[in-house]
């Protein structure tokens, strides 16, 4: 990728001594001298790179980039305004494009391009929800890039998505939910992590994976049973995390739920703020934290194998199906059988639009079936139904036998 501000020194008149100067183009185009004033040359980089970022904030390059350079010019840009998941999407995406059409200039990019990268990734037998979630992350770059006034229009705004059949939600039964918390308990030796807390608390509040495993004592309020879902800062004791979407909420927990987090409060050692992190991954952590090797991106999920051993604790629950987002899911939709409006759901789950939560997490629950049952059952005459019945051999209704 270009560099737009360069360092060079400037001597002195009598040439014992120089300072750093700053040589770069402004947003018209003109070249630009800034004398720094001192020759400490950290002191000096840093304020090139700080420049360098402001220029790039507010002007575009006048060269070409291939994909990749435009793929990282892009994050930087981008970093601090959406999530670190979603710039890892960004990244996944692109890498993909560039895997199936070639490192080429992003100016070279056209609608064909999109095209091909639907057809190649259909073509690998990936899945057509996959490549439209990933179609949809490289429109959006190109779309950042009108923004900027990098491109004049998006080559990739007409590619349609892959046609994708609406997905069953999954959602577990109540009986699947106290199979998990028993399996969870019993595997409470195995792993250091408290699994049944952490899947019951996702049960209560409807919280997702992340904001489960960035929570902090202090997000709880003992007193009035409630948990604030929020960012965190980069402290001495907690690293920075985002809330996707940056939805701030209050959520309701349960009287059972807070007993059980206070018992493993008392329990925990002092000096790790986190409620889910076991103690010694928070030490393994700050570890990183100090050498510098933990990133924003690591606190999406900052727990290892977590996918893994939540697939180890549904199996010992003997079920053969389902994933730890399904809890969330669940939740969702017993708060809406329950009564909640459908504004007060989208609010409480943290979406922008109840469409989202509707297509994503409201699942047909058994007892909504039983209610539509009994209404049906009850618009027929019973005389009539009756009648069909004499009519029905016996036996035909067993399971494997037409009628």
């Amino acid at each position: 990728m270009q560099t737009l501000v360069r360092l060079w020194k400037r001597p002195s008149r009598d040439g014992k001594r120089f300072v750093y100067v700053l040589d770069f183009k402004d947003e018209q185009g003109k070249r630009r001298l800034i004398s720094l004033g001192h020759a400490d040359s950290r002191k000096a980089e840093r304020q090139r790179a700080q420049k360098e970022r402001e220029l790039r904030m507010g002007i575009v390059e006048p060269c070409s980039m291939k994909l990749s350079e435009f793929l990282e010019d892009s994050v930087m840009r981008t970093r601090g305004q959406v999530s670190e998941g979603t710039l890892v999407q960004y990244q996944i995406a692109m890498q993909h494009l560039i895997d199936m059409v070639g490192d080429i200039d992003y100016q070279r990019v056209t609608y064909r391009t999109g095209e091909m990268f639907v057809q190649k990734n259909l073509d690998a037998k990936r899945a057509p929800a996959t490549v439209n979630k990933e179609l949809r992350s490289v429109k959006r770059l190109f779309q950042l890039a009108v923004n900027r006034g990098q491109l004049e229009e998006n080559p990739l705004r007409r590619v349609p998505l892959p046609r994708v059949p609406r997905q069953k939600v999954q959602a577990y039964a109540k009986a699947d939910c106290l199979r998990l918390l028993r399996a969870a308990m019993d595997l409470r030796s195995t792993y250091p992590l408290r699994w049944d807390l952490l899947i019951l608390t996702a049960l209560v509040t409807g919280m997702r994976r992340g904001e489960l495993l960035n929570l902090t004592w202090q997000d709880v309020d003992f007193e009035r049973m409630t948990v604030e879902v929020s960012p965190k800062k980069d402290t001495a004791y907690t690293w920075a995390w985002n809330i996707k979407d940056t939805h701030r909420r209050t959520l309701a927990l349960t009287e059972e739920l807070i007993t059980l987090l206070a018992d493993h409060q008392a329990k925990q050692p002092s000096g790790n703020p986190y409620i889910f992190i076991p103690w010694e991954r928070y030490r393994h952590i700050q570890n990183r934290r100090e050498s510098g090797t933990w990133t924003m991106r690591h606190g999406v999920c900052p727990v290892n194998n977590f996918t893994r051993h939540f697939q180890v604790v549904r199996d010992r629950a003997g079920l053969d199906r389902g994933e730890f987002h399904d809890l969330r899911r669940t939740c969702l939709t017993e708060w809406l059988s329950r009564g909640l409006s459908e504004h007060d759901v989208m609010t409480l789950a943290g979406h922008a639009e109840f469409e989202t939560t509707r297509h994503f997490y409201l699942a047909v629950r058994d007892d909504l079936l039983d209610r539509a049952r009994s209404s049906s059952s009850s618009v027929l005459g019973s005389e009539i139904v009756a009648r069909l019945l004499r009519a029905v051999p016996q036996g035909a209704h067993e399971k494997g036998r037409p009628i």
